[in-house]
């Protein structure tokens, strides 16, 4: 038992220093950060399978899609192009919020019935705020970090209780580098909104 701890252990620390470097070039608005994020992805859901949080298996798998959709739009966009920091738009406001409440009432639902979860409500609010804080960022939008930081802070009480201190840590890590990113995103966008208001 207790090697099977420590090789969870190992695993969260690999883990998190993948995901630090994708969460740090997230924040200076770097591609590459979706090679990094892929590879804690994969090593993220070995070992919430052993911890049975079966919501955040789902989010790392919806991630890991999200990902590789992310890079690619990041780096074509929809005028072939590299797609840059934006707000979302009501509509996209709105699908947010979307994503939260029907993303929260199927895992809840799901975890409650399905599963041997002893926590099926802070996993699937979790999950729920990340889903919508993932799918913005895909997009470039400024809102991902909002949505993102609510899961930071609901997960890390939630990690603590799981006994997953190292992820705990890193989720903490996260809140303060997405609170970071959130005012240097708005920078890029204010220099980027003056540097085409001159151009023109």
């Amino acid at each position: 038992m207790e090697n099977f701890f420590t090789h969870l252990t190992w695993l969260q620390a690999i883990g998190t220093t993948f995901g630090v470097c994708q969460v740090l070039l997230a924040r200076n608005n770097n591609i590459h950060n979706y090679l990094f994020g892929i590879t804690s992805i994969l090593i993220g859901i070995w070992v919430l399978y052993q911890s049975k949080l079966y919501a955040d298996i789902l989010l790392n798998m919806y991630y890991l899609v999200m990902s590789v959709y992310g890079w690619i739009y990041w780096k074509f966009g929809k005028q072939k192009e590299e797609t840059p920091i934006s707000y979302a738009s009501g509509q996209e406001q709105i699908k947010a919020m979307g994503i939260v409440l029907l993303c929260f009432v199927l895992m809840v639902y799901w975890l409650m019935y399905y599963t041997n979860s002893d926590v099926p409500i802070w996993d699937a609010a979790v999950s729920a705020f990340a889903w919508a804080g993932m799918w913005l960022m895909a997009k470039r939008k400024m809102e991902n970090w909002i949505y993102l930081n609510i899961s930071n802070i609901i997960s890390i009480p939630l990690l603590f209780y799981k006994e997953l201190y190292i992820y705990a840590g890193l989720t903490i890590f996260l809140f303060l580098v997405g609170t970071s990113g959130y005012f240097k995103w708005r920078k890029i966008v204010i220099h980027d909104t003056s540097r085409r208001t001159a151009e023109a």
